[in-house]
């Protein structure tokens, strides 16, 4: 069988075509020759006038155009919109986002601002090992301040009147070691509760390697940023 090319197809379609076409001319129009090519004239000629209005006439193309530039304009001026809404909603969020954690970091030895000179009278330093005093549980210390630096409401549940003088003395941050199953992850406490481990190397806290790269013998190596802030410690 000869390969059918691409003129071969669409004569081939032309005749499949045409006799569903007689079809409906004759049972709609009856089945006089004359009055068939009349009509089908009549339909080359009406195809032709409306072919040449829709796309051969410039006032047609015109309009088009402005249709299109109008969708055009429209779908800019919407997508426009939508970066802008998208841009405040993200730089409010990111602001208050940002706002919440100065807040959050300037209390509990959390601020990064740098602490230098070391007064001389922080007794302990960054990357050392504690045992609490009264509750027994170890951990390490990632932070101190000069003085307590909390919200008011929290040193106010924290020191009843008895003890407000120690709002004035130093304190720690401490990552609390998960060994020792102690219901809270991290304290903040004054410097009188804390009593040094030397050697204790294993404190286990899902943070540590955030704030310490390694263990040299006798407390933890402080990364990199952390020592920007305790240069001293």
């Amino acid at each position: 069988m000869p390969p059918i090319n691409a003129a071969a197809a669409l004569q081939i379609c032309m005749l499949l075509s045409a006799l569903p076409a007689q079809y409906f001319i004759s049972q709609w129009y009856g089945t006089d020759s004359t009055q068939r090519i009349q009509i089908t004239e009549r339909l080359i000629i009406a195809s032709w006038s409306s072919f040449t209005k829709s796309y051969l006439n410039l006032d047609a193309w015109a309009d088009r155009l402005k249709l299109w530039l109008s969708k055009t304009r429209t779908c800019l001026n919407v997508g426009l919109l939508i970066l802008h809404f998208r841009n405040w909603y993200y730089g409010e969020k990111k602001t208050k986002i940002g706002d919440n954690e100065a807040e959050t970091h300037s209390y509990f030895a959390e601020s990064t601002h740098v602490r230098s000179p070391k007064p001389e009278y922080i007794q302990f330093s960054v990357g050392q090992v504690i045992v609490h005093k009264r509750f027994g549980y170890s951990g390490v210390i990632v932070g101190w301040d000069v003085t307590a630096n909390a919200p008011e409401e929290w040193l106010q549940h924290k020191y009843p009147p008895a003890q407000q003088d120690l709002k004035d003395t130093p304190h720690y941050r401490i990552l609390i070691n998960k060994a020792n199953g102690f219901g809270k992850s991290t304290a903040y406490i004054p410097e009188e509760e804390i009593t040094i481990i030397m050697g204790l190397e294993v404190v286990h806290h899902p943070d540590m390697k955030a704030y310490f790269s390694g263990y040299d013998g006798s407390k933890y190596i402080m990364q990199p940023w952390l020592k920007k802030i305790y240069p001293h410690d």
